[in-house]
């Protein structure tokens, strides 16, 4: 699959918008860049942070220009620009510390930790991992827009292929951040997304600042691997676990690992729907991830492509018809 004209320009841009990073606050004084043209361009002033603490401490540094609604793509950015500075655990630990959908900071635990079945970008099926929510309607959102990629980023540990939960490029229909919605809140008076999320901001049809994943899609947080995935196995699918009557809250296990599956919370997810999202995040990133939904290609498109493995595409080839 190849990044369409949208992504090429999004591909493009980020690299123009991450220039003037030397200037923006006392911490960021001198900037690395990597050898791919591509890659996000490393702030060379060394950064303390060892914790989620510690980045959530940088919040006024990452969002200068309004509140973190639907802007979890800066708390990205302020990571990707210093991954080399830190070991791959602490590259990890620290996407933890926020949630994709919100932008609110989070303090990771079994409790704030949810296990999600997404589609991967390529079109090659669907992967399983672990994202951090501040609230549980984030789970139905992460369902409805967003998808998983992969990036390849350059750690004190080494190299190695990341996955990462990545929406459209809302700039692809900048206009759209200037229509009145009504938000469920706040006696449902009118706004825009311009106003809500004042950190989503466009030049020249790209989310400025916002780094990209392999095809081109906006990055927002890291697609935890759950025991027994890596790399080598392209996030191998676990196996889901059947629920009969889902309990909202109740803690699953896997390898020692605690969360709390997606399948709980799905009669809450629909009700939440049919009562306008009156909870969670409400409309304002479903709007902005809805301006520029990703599309995902059939297996077929993937294997002329090249995105999909010999074997996927054999499977394909074998299949009737009318399923291939």
């Amino acid at each position: 699959m190849r990044a369409g004209p949208s992504c090429r320009r999004l591909l493009l841009g980020v690299a123009l918008s991450l220039v003037p990073l030397a200037a923006q606050t006392s911490t960021e004084t001198s900037i690395v860049p990597l050898a791919a043209a591509t890659s996000i361009q490393q702030v060379a002033t060394p950064w303390a942070g060892t914790s989620y603490k510690d980045l959530h401490r940088e919040y006024q540094n990452i969002f200068k220009h309004g509140n973190r609604n639907a802007a979890s793509h800066l708390w990205s950015k302020f990571l990707f620009e210093r991954a080399s500075q830190m070991t791959h655990e602490r590259f990890v630990h620290m996407f933890s510390g926020f949630c994709a959908v919100s932008g609110s900071p989070v303090r990771p635990s079994v409790y704030t930790r949810y296990k999600l079945t997404l589609d991967k970008v390529d079109g090659t099926g669907k992967t399983a991992g672990f994202m951090y929510y501040c609230c549980w309607p984030c789970v139905c959102d992460t369902q409805d827009f967003i998808r998983v990629d992969t990036k390849t980023v350059q750690t004190q540990s080494g190299e190695r292929v990341y996955r990462f939960a990545v929406v459209g490029n809302p700039c692809d229909h900048p206009e759209e951040l200037q229509k009145p919605f009504q938000q469920p809140f706040r006696g449902r008076e009118w706004s825009t997304l311009a106003r809500d999320a004042a950190e989503v901001r466009c030049e020249n049809g790209v989310l400025i600042n916002a780094p990209l994943s392999d095809h081109g899609y906006v990055i927002i947080n890291m697609f935890f691997d759950l025991p027994e995935q890596s790399p080598e196995n392209q996030g191998a699918l676990a196996p889901s676990q059947p629920v009969s009557e889902p309990q909202p809250g109740r803690m699953s296990n896997i390898g020692g690992i605690q969360f709390q599956d997606e399948t709980e919370f799905k009669p809450m997810c629909e009700d939440r729907a049919r009562n306008g999202y009156n909870s969670g995040m409400g409309e304002i990133f479903r709007k902005v991830a809805g301006i520029s939904p990703i599309s995902i290609p059939s297996k077929k498109d993937s294997c002329l492509t090249g995105d999909a493995s010999s074997d996927q595409c054999s499977a394909t080839s074998n299949a009737p018809k009318s399923l291939a």
